[in-house]
């Protein structure tokens, strides 16, 4: 619990062709050897991530992928995985090797990079094998390339300082509560400690939001469900009640309608995402007709229970609610389909193991193809006919 979680962190993924030295240069930014290097092509098979601390800007996330020209069955499998981090990616490096300047592969990826609005660094590699004349001719032609050798960590200084610059440009990400709650504010957390709870810890969005009040000097009084109703008896002037999604209706019924009620994922839907587009999404709900597809998108992978949220609960709720049957679809972690043509809607997890990036351009995606997409606090808040009640507070 000491690191900064990867959803915290700048992301920085370095594309390129294989051989071009991607690897390599991640090796020397990060001054010791994170990545397997090999003059054979195609030698990293799956993206390789290094969290590390980047002065002066802080922690940041490195991601090394495999070839984009990789070939074959496997070797096109692999560029997608290539492809997919580029929706989570704040800053893409592009490397060149000097030695194939490929103009049409440089093309296409900047084409990717403004698809979803990424700054990039062409960086060109290996200048120790050539002369210096012609070094200096490409410089005149990439005026805004950094050329550098990774293996002989020339110029290397040089790239770490464009990316500072470029690091310090990006904007933050909204806070969870600091800006929904007055400094030195009260605010109840209500943990409910199940068999889906991990034993001895917190889950990552209860913790993110208890460090967001911390940040923010606001008082936080963490309970479980069964103790609530005497710790509002306990606190005067509540501000804010915050409560796992799967028992809105249960802490709804408790929590006084004078006091702001929400849940901690429709905080990480306001901070990943787009508020307004995941509730109205949730009110399509009564028009998707009997045996639709409906998508069900979690970003963490975790073993399933008979309890389990996604897979279990919110179908069930679903169906009970409307008194149709669905067709459910799942997929986790980083997979996420951009061809959503044959689903009537998308159901997205909190989001608290990805980026604000991520999401949005998975918004994007859906948005694109007119897919609604909502996500699990908004769903289950409407489905307990609570929805305005739970985002009143951000009104």
């Amino acid at each position: 619990m000491n690191n900064t979680p990867n959803s915290n962190r700048i992301t920085i993924s370095i594309f390129g062709k294989r051989n071009a030295g991607k690897s390599s240069l991640l090796n020397a930014i990060a001054g010791e050897e994170v990545s397997i290097v090999s003059s054979i092509e195609g030698t990293t098979t799956d993206p390789v991530k290094k969290a590390m601390e980047l002065n002066p800007v802080g922690p940041v996330l490195f991601i090394d992928t495999a070839g984009i020209d990789d070939d074959g069955a496997l070797g096109a499998l692999r560029v997608n995985k290539s492809l997919e981090v580029t929706r989570r990616t704040h800053i893409a490096i592009y490397v060149m090797d000097i030695e194939d300047m490929d103009e049409d592969t440089l093309k296409y990826m900047e084409n990717t990079f403004i698809k979803y609005n990424i700054p990039y660094i062409l960086v060109i590699n290996k200048i120790d094998k050539l002369s210096r004349d012609y070094v200096d001719k490409l410089k005149q032609k990439y005026r805004e390339a950094v050329f550098v050798s990774s293996l002989k960590n020339i110029n290397i200084d040089i790239l770490k300082d464009k990316l500072i610059r470029k690091i310090e440009n990006i904007q933050e990400d909204l806070p969870l509560v600091g800006d929904l709650v007055p400094y030195n504010g009260k605010v109840i957390l209500v943990v409910p400690i199940d068999k889906e709870a991990p034993k001895g810890r917190l889950i990552l969005p209860q913790v993110q939001v208890l460090r967001d009040l911390l940040d923010h000097g606001i008082k936080s009084y963490v309970v479980r469900d069964k103790e609530l109703e005497s710790a509002l008896k306990d606190i005067n002037d509540i501000d804010l009640v915050i409560t796992d999604s799967q028992i809105f209706k249960m802490v709804d019924e408790i929590v006084p309608k004078e006091i702001n009620l929400t849940s901690f994922s429709i905080l990480f839907a306001r901070q990943k995402g787009e508020l307004d587009e995941f509730v109205k999404g949730v009110r399509t709900i009564p028009y998707i007709p009997e045996g639709s597809n409906i998508l069900i998108a979690e970003n963490c992978t975790h073993n399933t229970s008979h309890v389990d949220i996604g897979r279990v609960k919110i179908p069930r709720l679903i169906e009970s609610k409307t008194g149709k049957k669905f067709n459910f679809h799942f997929q986790t972690g980083y997979s996420f389909t951009e061809d959503l043509k044959k689903y009537s809607l998308v159901i997205h997890c909190g989001g608290c193991m990805v980026n604000r990036r991520e999401v949005q351009n998975r918004i994007k995606i859906c948005r694109e193809q007119n897919i609604p997409i909502t996500n699990y606090g908004i769903l289950l808040a409407y489905l307990n006919g609570i929805l305005d009640r739970a985002i009143k507070i951000f009104n």
